[in-house]
């Protein structure tokens, strides 16, 4: 007789969806009690279609210890993820993959006082989780969160970001953090204008932090669109600093967003 092999995923339920614009979207869904990740990584989410189905992988918003599993989207016009996640409600059912994946921590920097976070669109998503957690604030002396859009009413966490001082856990260390928005399309108060690897170069990011950038002391986490990523790191590298290995320590860990 053979044994069906256990399922890979799990199906879990939509709890709430919330559309800001008519390309994002935040949701949440059950959690399973086995589920674990680490603040960084990112899940597969599935649904089945026809004979077979459709995976896509989605960094976590939530805090590794909450009780929901909370993302960020950016719907694709003609992908048929998007499409699906686009008439998404509350109640719904979707899949889970049992395994969260992912290399994208801030522990795998081996020293520095400085934590620079540079994002594009959804690329906020796993910075969000990892502000959740003590051990970032208690290991970073200064953190520095930085989001680029394209159009203002793109940065939907601003208020999340600002209330993360009455936090719990985190609230007594929130003045160790300074969020600077970018909108590159619109002129926008308190907003950066221009592309995050031109801020590198010119000396305005830096500025705008409050912050001197240094190999010593300086480490950076880049994470959104390819070209932003691919962009940003060879800016870096230009500037001197260097690809963070688990062998050669550097000052540079990267992802593209999903």
């Amino acid at each position: 007789m053979q044994v069906a092999a256990e399922a890979k995923y799990t199906e879990e339920t939509v709890l709430w969806v919330r559309q800001h614009t008519p390309k994002l979207l935040t949701f949440a869904i059950t959690r399973p009690e086995a589920y674990r990740f680490s603040a960084g990584q990112f899940s597969r989410l599935g649904f089945r279609d026809g004979a077979g189905f459709i995976w896509r992988a989605y960094s976590v918003v939530s805090a590794e210890y909450a009780d929901t599993l909370e993302y960020f989207v950016v719907l694709i016009e003609g992908g048929p993820m998007s499409a699906r996640l686009a008439q998404l409600q509350a109640g719904d059912s979707i899949l889970l993959d049992k395994t969260a994946f992912g290399f994208f921590l801030p522990g795998r920097f081996t020293d520095g006082e400085q934590l620079i976070m540079l994002s594009t669109g959804s690329g906020i998503a796993p910075f969000l989780s990892m502000l959740q957690l003590p051990a970032v604030w208690e290991r970073f002396r200064h953190i520095g969160l930085v989001h680029s859009v394209s159009h203002a009413n793109e940065l939907i966490f601003s208020q999340h970001i600002n209330d993360l001082i009455h936090h719990p856990l985190i609230g007594e260390y929130t003045d160790q953090l300074t969020y600077q928005p970018v909108v590159t399309r619109e002129p926008t108060a308190g907003a950066l204008g221009q592309r995050l690897p031109q801020l590198l170069q010119n000396g305005t990011l830096a500025e705008g932090l409050g912050l001197n950038f240094n190999h010593e002391q300086t480490r950076f986490m880049l994470c959104g669109n390819p070209a932003m990523v691919t962009d940003t790191f060879q800016t870096l590298l230009d500037m001197g600093y260097s690809m963070h290995r688990n062998r050669v320590p550097g000052q540079i860990i990267m992802e593209n967003g999903f």
